[in-house]
């Protein structure tokens, strides 16, 4: 089988390696679709220090069981259609116990830790496949799992209809979450450097949006919101001066939810946290979200189709994801179909 693979930092080829075998309890899939992600980048330019070589990378995954246990949890079976959950958790630890299995002590990425699934077959979990709908489209499906990771941010902060809900960074991620935001009944406010991303975001119906560069953030917000701010603030960027700026967009007794991952650490002021009495939460990952990002894609809430730069074959994965290396503005998300 043909599989997208990185031997190191900067070299990526398609790779033939034997079609893998399943052990007990897992499925054999035929991958239908696979989404390109900024970490399946980061992995390429070797900066994401959680990546080990040589790795195949994918994790935005979606195909046809081949093969299952005939006792699998779900009652899925061969044939059946699915999206892969590619967050791989012990089941043992603390936060494993309370349902928050992303958090787990030893999670594995697919395609960080542990071997992606940007091939043609893989072996995967049984109980971590998700049914999707027979009319669902395979593009649709590869992404569900960047849909999560949105989801998850808004749910981490608890967000209502009617809040505001300012979104730093107009990335994938950020994009989505005001798509979220909106279809939750919220106000979204997406921040971003880049205009042509900003124009983007009003066409996706994202109420509002701010040039971070061209205007004051704090004081639109201000505007914007009659004098409270926003009740949550999700920052996607992962640029320390976004983090730290989260502390004056958010409202009196806000809440913060942090999404980006900042390469070094960020100095925040507690005094401000202590006198606005902020919540601050991270947001890793996703758990249990699939199911809703299934419906809101499905039902059109959330219009993933409108995010997709294009789609293109496995044997154009490795060209694709050198020019979005070197030109990231000319893509928002690319799925791989096969």
């Amino acid at each position: 089988m043909k599989a997208v693979y990185l031997s190191k930092p900067w070299e990526i080829s398609i790779m033939e390696r034997e079609k893998p075998v399943p052990q007990p309890g897992e499925a054999l899939i035929r991958i239908m679709s696979a989404g390109i992600c900024g970490s399946d980048i980061g992995a390429f330019r070797g900066t994401n220090g959680l990546v080990t070589y040589p790795r195949t990378i994918g994790h935005e995954l979606a195909g046809i069981i081949e093969e299952i246990p005939a006792d699998n949890k779900k009652g899925l079976k061969a044939g059946d259609k699915v999206i892969l959950d590619p967050y791989i958790y012990c089941g043992d630890c603390y936060p494993c116990s309370i349902g928050r299995t992303n958090c787990c002590t030893s999670l594995q990425v697919l395609g960080v830790h542990r071997e992606g699934g940007m091939a043609e077959y893989f072996c995967h979990p049984a109980d971590m496949l998700i049914k999707m709908p027979d009319d669902m489209s395979w593009t649709d499906a590869a992404m569900a799992e960047p849909l999560t990771i949105s989801l998850h941010g808004i749910h981490r902060g608890g967000l209502k209809a009617g809040e505001y809900c300012a979104i730093i960074g107009a990335g994938p991620i950020g994009l989505v979450a005001g798509m979220v935001a909106e279809a939750y009944g919220a106000h979204a406010i997406l921040l971003d450097l880049v205009q042509e991303r900003l124009d983007f975001a009003k066409r996706l119906g994202i109420e509002y949006v701010i040039n971070s560069k061209e205007e004051n953030p704090e004081e639109r917000i201000r505007e914007i919101t009659g004098g409270v701010m926003a009740q949550q603030v999700m920052e996607c960027s992962g640029a320390n001066a976004a983090v730290r700026s989260t502390l004056d967009y958010v409202s009196h007794a806000g809440r913060i939810t942090l999404t980006g991952w900042p390469k070094t650490e960020t100095s925040l002021p507690t005094d401000i946290i202590t006198r606005k009495e902020i919540d601050i939460r991270g947001a890793r990952t996703s758990a249990n979200e699939f199911e809703e990002a299934i419906d809101m894609i499905c039902s059109k809430k959330v219009d993933m189709a409108k995010i997709l730069t294009k789609t293109i074959t496995i044997g154009e994965a490795p060209e694709t994801i050198r020019d979005i290396e070197k030109n990231p503005s000319l893509y928002m998300k690319v799925v791989v179909t096969m």
